[in-house]
């Protein structure tokens, strides 16, 4: 079967002939929740919440951990769409299915965006259920020529050639080292996110390469969404929530796998939501 190939056309279709009919809320902020991490979802008052299969030309999300949901609704005052779920190249997705949350949340006024993933850690010093804002990114399928801008510029969504080197925004990064400081949360870093194709976990030697390439952390995510918001002109803003250890030596008995990635979630739901509460409060006041 062909994969959905999702043009301007098809997703200003999605976001004017349906969203748009259901929902009165005009989002400002996106959150896209990571694996385990769909609680973030719980955040929003009194939200209109719509199945992804409910949803024409929608894709749907396979994977545990992926509720499949997308919720229109408030943080505070602010107005905000939240993405239960998200669509990964191992599943069999194209690129331009990864990229299409993001470009959907353009067209519906988005111009902030919150990403979060699961990822295991690199970095020696990171330990199981920290959290890893992301400052910069080493995208491998995008260096083996996979990238969710190939093919034809639509300059309706941004420009042929896009700037990343402050694709996750400093300010942002600024603001939410504050707020980390403030709610007294322990166990915070900012490091540089390297992601794979998947769905296998690394091998010790992809992870001795990926730490000297500079990565702290890895994944199977979220470059693909990043890639498209800032080509659309939006600003950003990513974090990882480390849950498991990365295996760097021959020998070692220890295998990640994708239970332990919920149950560190689910340990640190209450951290993460009062974080992204606080996060988005702060963003509202530069909207």
């Amino acid at each position: 079967m062909a994969q959905q190939e999702y043009t301007y056309e098809i997703i200003e279709k999605i976001a004017n002939y349906y969203l748009r009919k259901l929902v009165t809320v005009k989002p400002q902020i996106g959150i896209i929740c990571g694996s385990g991490l769909s609680s973030v979802g719980e955040l929003l008052t009194t939200p209109t919440t719509l199945n992804y299969t409910e949803i024409p030309h929608f894709p749907v999300s396979t994977v545990i951990g992926h509720p499949g949901r997308l919720l229109f609704g408030h943080i505070a005052a602010t107005p905000v769409i939240c993405f239960q779920g998200r669509f990964h190249f191992y599943e069999g997705n194209s690129l331009s299915t990864c990229a299409m949350p993001a470009r959907l949340m353009k067209l519906l006024g988005v111009t902030t965006l919150i990403v979060s993933n699961a990822a295991g850690s690199i970095n020696s010093s990171y330990k199981t259920g920290d959290i890893m804002f992301i400052k910069d990114h080493i995208n491998m399928l995008g260096l083996a020529g996979n990238n969710p801008l190939r093919g034809p510029n639509d300059e309706r969504f941004g420009p042929r050639f896009v700037a990343l080197n402050e694709g996750y925004n400093p300010k942002i990064i600024e603001k939410a080292r504050a707020l980390v400081e403030k709610l007294g949360l322990k166990g915070v870093h900012e490091g540089v996110y390297a992601c794979i194709g998947g769905p296998n976990f690394e091998t010790v030697a992809e992870v001795r390469a990926l730490k000297i390439l500079g990565a702290d952390a890895v994944g199977m995510s979220t470059v693909h969404e990043i890639i498209a918001a800032r080509h659309c002109g939006m600003e950003c803003f990513g974090f990882s929530l480390i849950t498991n250890e990365c295996v760097v030596e021959y020998g070692c008995k220890e295998k990640p796998d994708g239970e332990e990635v919920l149950e560190v979630a689910g340990q640190k739901k209450r951290d993460l939501k009062v974080f992204v509460e606080g996060l988005v409060v702060l963003l509202a006041s530069d909207l």
